[in-house]
């Protein structure tokens, strides 16, 4: 009689593998995966009959059984034959229990193999035995090494359509050796099979005698994984500090690496400050030791301040500890990377705003090839230099994975956008090297920016908008609604009006035709260095001379200058204005008062004509305009 306790217990001790399925299309990466269920007895019966009729149906195997279908889930993949999503299946065996991640094999779908493939401990790279070691082999082997992934397996699939030759065989295993002597895999082994004959998938094959290593699943069985956790470098990052009452105070967590034993002592991470584990606990009761991947609480001797997002280290070997350093990035977002962006990182319990500072090059997964580039897009993969605001603590990630690797999120979206791999920390930061090309700008008096880059960086580019009319026409009510409205679109803009700048500026010149025009030109130029800085300017002046107006364009630059016109008579602008300008001029106290007795030249083509009675909707206008136009938002 089993005792179904003790079964239960065994099964709960057995080793787990994770691993990852990649190839290119119809390579076979389902079928091998279905055809492991299905000689190893993993199958239901009502799966295995609903597998025969969707065979007959949509397979796309002849009158042999479709074992694909088993993981292509969605129905596009159905209807197309090809993995697109990442599909997990779980069995287990006698010896061993099993994870693993079907991965899509296409290149737009590299996002979603280092999705399936970040917590796998070994990946199986299908080739296509007719066609051997092709382009995608080489990039889903880069990509493996790139995750870490110690242990990989090229599966040789089809051999039954090549006659089970050896030398094919061969001829693949010494292409395939000859490339990966270049990465970083330290595990490789080769095996022949068919997957969908079943050749040397879970019993070996006797119609390949030539090869005398392990079927498939005798492989997996066996493959020694433990010693890939790093069990020396002791890491706890703090997740949760638990206080019930006064008399306990916990830190709960992961362990990410190494070893920890009650009476060891630790070392808190920034603060340094020491003390010894009191005890190791879990839901299960009390523990003598932890490791990895084991969630439990710590309870310390001292009293300490500890919070979120802390490490505790073994006082001798603590990780490293930094705001720059260099990572290889996977860029997962639909949206081109914009390098200017403060991004969120997420690394291990720790959380901090972080920045791109340099794109250092892309690697082209194909040929592996470096090339320069500005930004990312979808599914890149390149090196990079990353600042963070607060101090990270971590390893470099073929060191441990656990603490070498982050993600970035969109602080807008806040959607997951990279995920990278430490490489290690920059202690030079390479981008403050002053080029010649710099020093050229420099002593010309020009910015090392770009406008392009300003443009990027502040999603918006630099412009005026000149608003134009009569004393009392609402140009400064309009000017000042707008800037409202602007930066609560987080905007970055200045209002000029003539108020503020006679009071300072120009203080020393009246209203006389020569002296108002010396006014507006100095207007202009603050205008133009405003826009040279990326920020938008609106100003707002009578400005009644239409030579004035071209001069004033011509100094910010005609494609800077966006004119309004606020269309108010004289009548209109007396009811409506709010200081007594007009009684001073009817009183001789004034002249050279636009439309009484100076000209006011009406503007002939101005951008927008506004009616200063509904300055709401002109506000909603002219947004729409800025938009229209790419001013704000730049995109």
């Amino acid at each position: 009689m089993i005792d179904i306790k003790e079964f239960l217990d065994q099964d709960q001790k057995k080793d787990l593998l994770r691993l990852l399925t990649a190839g290119s299309v119809d390579d076979g990466k389902s079928t091998l995966i279905g055809r492991l269920l299905f000689d190893s007895k993993k199958l239901y019966e009502d799966q295995l009959s609903a597998l025969k009729q969707d065979s007959k149906r949509m397979g796309h195997a002849g009158e042999e059984i479709d074992y694909a279908l088993l993981l292509d889930g969605l129905k596009a993949e159905r209807e197309q034959g090809i993995t697109i999503d990442v599909a997990y299946r779980y069995f287990s065996t006698a010896k061993r229990k099993f994870i693993i991640a079907d991965t899509p094999g296409h290149e737009q779908y590299t996002r979603n193999m280092i999705t399936g493939g970040s917590t796998a401990n070994l990946a199986i790279l299908l080739a296509d035995a007719r066609k051997g070691v092709i382009t995608q082999t080489k990039r889903h082997t880069f990509l493996a090494s790139l995750l870490g992934i110690k242990h990989v397996v090229l599966a040789v699939n089809k051999m039954d359509l090549v006659d089970y030759k050896k030398e094919v065989y061969d001829q693949i295993v010494a292409d395939y050796k000859s490339f990966i002597t270049q990465l970083d895999v330290p595990d490789v082994t080769f095996i022949p099979l068919s997957a969908l004959k079943g050749e040397n998938v879970v019993e070996p094959s006797d119609k390949m005698p030539w090869y005398h290593g392990q079927s498939m699943l005798e492989f997996l069985e066996t493959v020694h994984i433990s010693s890939d956790r790093n069990f020396e470098d002791f890491r706890f990052p703090v997740q949760y500090v638990i206080r019930p009452d006064l008399q306990y105070r916990g830190f709960a967590g992961k362990v990410a690496s190494g070893i920890i034993k009650k009476g060891d002592e630790i070392r808190v991470m920034p603060s340094g400050k020491t003390s010894k584990v009191k005890t190791i606990t879990t839901y299960d009761g009390e523990l003598d030791y932890a490791f990895p991947p084991q969630s439990v609480t710590l309870t310390l001797e001292d009293e300490i301040d500890i919070s979120r997002g802390n490490m505790l280290v073994h006082p001798d070997n603590p990780t490293r500890e930094g705001r720059h350093f260099e990572a290889m990035l996977v860029w997962m977002d639909e949206k081109p990377m914009n390098p200017f962006t403060q991004f969120y990182i997420k690394h291990n319990t720790h959380g901090t705003k972080a920045r791109i500072d340099q794109v250092r090059y892309k690697v082209d997964v194909n040929t592996l090839e470096h090339q320069e580039v500005e930004h990312f897009e979808l599914n890149e993969i390149g090196r990079v230099i990353v600042t963070t605001t607060e101090p990270l603590f971590f390893d470099p990630y073929k060191k441990n994975r656990q603490t070498g690797s982050f993600v970035l999120i969109d602080p807008i979206q806040h959607n997951t956008v990279a995920v990278g791999m430490i490489v290690d920390k920059q202690e030079n930061r390479l981008h403050s090297r002053i080029t010649d090309d710099q020093k050229e700008l420099i002593a010309g008096g020009r910015s090392l920016i770009s406008p392009e880059n300003r443009a990027k960086i502040f999603n918006q580019k630099g412009a005026t908008i000149w608003i134009t009319g009569l004393h009392g026409s609402g140009k400064n009510e309009l000017a000042f609604l707008l800037e409202k409205q602007l930066v609560e679109a987080r905007a970055h803009v200045v209002v000029l009006d003539g108020k503020s700048l006679r009071s300072g500026l120009s203080k020393e010149l009246d209203y006389h035709p020569a002296d108002r025009a010396e006014h507006l030109r100095r207007v202009a130029h603050i205008a133009r260095i405003l826009n040279d800085q990326g920020i938008l300017c609106v100003c707002s002046f009578a400005s009644p001379d239409d030579n004035i107006r071209q001069q004033v364009a011509e100094i910010i630059g005609p494609e800077r200058f966006h004119l309004l016109y606020m269309d108010a008579g004289v009548d209109y602008c007396r009811e409506h204005v709010d200081d007594n300008l007009y009684k001073r001029y009817d009183a001789g106290e004034m002249k050279y008062v636009p439309g009484l007795d100076m000209d006011f030249d009406i503007p002939e083509h101005p951008q927008l004509k506004l009616n200063p009675q509904h300055n709401a909707q002109n506000v909603e206008q002219v947004m729409h305009y800025l938009l229209e136009k790419k001013i704000f938002p730049a995109e």
